[in-house]
């Protein structure tokens, strides 16, 4: 039988530089590589809702107040949802919650097509926000799940490096994706679309990092 697997990356030096760092995040440690890709595709999201979002809701008829109220609607359920998420993921491990909250943010992009009204965009936009407050806070505690301590803050660092890129890179991608295949209904489908193969990628590729659920030697 084997032991129990190292908790922390040993393929890294005890005070490792900087671009040892982000290449362990970035490549060459399946978990962080896996929370990072994580990190920058969800930010697709929030990049559709600020830009896109607003755009289709307004070309669909919408109210300028009725468009604030649902895109308000994604950030208060994605917030208050966070009280709760956060605790969730030290009960049941950080895994489950990063893949199903991709996913379902993924689904809440989807609905949005799939339904007319403000009262369904409504709920397009509470499913959307509560995906991302399972994932969002969970993948941050599993950077710090694994990364150790003598270079936890450079993990951390490297880890928004590629969330808030996705921001940039989600932007350019819709407005391209837009451009290419009909319109603005195309951004909300390959956002869809690639939340659902980012955490299936986390799936495949990411243990659970939680140390009581998955104990490692320190």
């Amino acid at each position: 039988m084997t032991g129990p697997k190292p908790r922390y990356p040993t393929n890294i030096s005890a005070a490792p530089t900087t671009w040892e760092v982000f290449t362990l995040m970035s490549w060459r440690d399946e978990r962080m590589a896996s929370i990072s890709q994580a990190g920058l595709v969800e930010k697709f999201v929030d990049a559709l809702v600020w830009v896109f979002f607003p755009v289709y809701l307004h070309q669909r008829g919408l109210s300028l107040p009725g468009i604030g109220w649902v895109v308000g609607v994604y950030g208060f359920v994605w917030g208050m949802s966070q009280f709760f998420t956060g605790h969730l993921s030290d009960r049941v491990g950080r895994k489950q919650p990063i893949v199903w909250g991709m996913w379902l943010c993924g689904a809440g992009v989807a609905l949005v097509l799939l339904g007319e009204g403000e009262l369904w965009w409504s709920f397009a936009a509470a499913v959307m926000g509560f995906g991302m407050a399972l994932l969002y806070p969970t993948l941050s505690a599993a950077v710090s799940d694994i990364a150790h301590p003598n270079w936890r803050g450079s993990a951390i660092g490297i880890y928004r490096f590629w969330r808030d890129l996705g921001y940039g890179i989600g932007a350019l991608l819709l407005g391209a994706v837009a451009a290419l295949f009909g319109g603005i209904e195309a951004g909300f489908r390959f956002t869809a679309a690639a939340m659902f193969v980012s955490g299936l990628i986390v799936l495949l590729a990411c243990e659970e990092t939680h140390p009581r659920l998955n104990p490692g030697t320190d």
